[in-house]
């Protein structure tokens, strides 16, 4: 969803495509007899060419996003009730490994799960070499950069987060350790970070968000961006879709509902700019975990689904109000504060990610500029 709206759209869709591709792979295993492997590919495809139809109508016929996506969460939510004749369809307990299953015990006996306890060395190693290139970067650049005991107290805050989260999770009773849907999760963050910040594409979904007449200008295909975004997004919901019927063993008509208002409200919450061009992969992270948080915890508290909705309505006002308020300011955004030091070995004048411009891009032209 952050791809959509950095590239100044907005996906309305996602819940009732998760739940229609959902019904295909559960009918597919449970009528058609397809082996697991060849139902999750039925539903990539699905979802790949439910992203292709949207794509079409929003790249290259015109037709507003809002539009399309409002069609197609008509279109599709009566899909899914049609080819499940409104009913739930069980799905075999195999398949809720992706949904539900956990990093299995292998390896001698500790106390802990072999498995989680490698994947957080993993991530502590890769703590430790990111802030290290980044230093490195910095000084190669000649750019300013934090002390030394800054980076230092950064590393060990997070390395004493990742140790405890890796003890919490590897300690847990046998056949509960770091879920797999967790792997799933972690993969595409870091392959959509990726894109979005080493990638010609991901360069042209931000400059097609901030300004796609220029980007147009500058050769930017625009057409192929927006397609793009909408097919990812559809796909990617498809991914969602079958995740959830692992975890829950069963296909329904109520699936995916909501679902897009949660993706909205944590894209928004975590910093992207209404107008698009502006956000980050991590701060639609932090604000899913937000929205789930509230979900979850509230209703762990008894709170009661009127007040959890208002509440997160509420939240989601203060974030993007508090955001709004302080770009106008002058100050950067909130989500470009925590990037400035990574932004900073940029080029005068280059916007980041973040859509904040350094202060030489603000300069006003001389008398003789043409």
């Amino acid at each position: 969803m952050v791809l959509v709206i950095i590239a100044g759209h907005i996906d309305l869709s996602v819940g009732s495509v998760a739940a229609f591709v959902g019904i295909i792979v559960a009918e597919s295993m449970d009528k058609w007899g397809l082996p697991i492997p060849a139902a999750m590919l039925l539903g990539l495809v699905v979802g790949a060419a439910v992203g292709a139809w949207q794509g079409f109508w929003v790249a290259y016929v015109g037709v507003p996003a809002f539009i399309v996506t409002l069609a197609g969460m008509l279109f599709f939510r009566g899909a899914n009730q049609f080819v499940g004749d409104s009913t739930s369809v069980a799905v075999p307990r195999e398949f809720s490994f992706i949904g539900g299953g956990y990093l299995p015990e292998v390896g001698p006996n500790t106390g802990y799960n072999n498995l989680t306890l490698l994947l957080g060395l993993v991530i502590a190693a890769a703590i430790v070499w990111q802030e290290w290139r980044l230093r490195r970067t910095q000084t190669a650049m000649n750019a300013e950069k934090a002390p030394l005991w800054v980076s230092a107290i950064k590393i060990g805050v997070l390395l004493a987060v990742v140790a405890g989260a890796t003890l919490l999770f590897a300690s847990g009773r046998v056949g509960t350790s770091y879920p797999i849907a967790g792997i799933i999760l972690a993969v595409l963050v870091l392959a959509y970070s990726f894109i979005t910040n080493n990638t010609i594409m991901g360069r042209h979904i931000y400059a097609v968000g901030g300004n796609w007449r220029a980007a147009e200008l500058s050769g930017v295909k625009i057409q192929h961006v927006n397609f793009f975004v909408m097919w990812n997004m559809s796909v990617i919901a498809a991914l969602a879709g079958m995740m959830w019927i692992a975890r829950s063993h069963a296909s329904g008509p109520g699936d995916g509902v909501g679902w897009e208002l949660d993706a909205i409200a944590a894209v928004f919450i975590g910093g992207a700019a209404v107008a698009g061009g502006i956000g980050t992969i991590i701060g639609s992270i932090i604000g899913g975990l937000v929205i789930a948080v509230l979900n979850n915890g509230l209703q762990l508290l008894g709170t009661g689904q009127d007040l959890v909705q208002m509440i997160k309505g509420l939240v989601l006002l203060g974030a993007v109000g508090i955001d709004v308020y302080s770009k106008r300011q002058g100050r950067p955004s909130i989500i470009a504060r925590f990037s400035r030091n990574r932004d900073s070995g940029g080029s005068a004048g280059t916007a980041s990610p973040t859509g904040e411009t350094s202060p030489q891009a603000n300069t006003p032209a001389s008398a003789d500029t043409p």
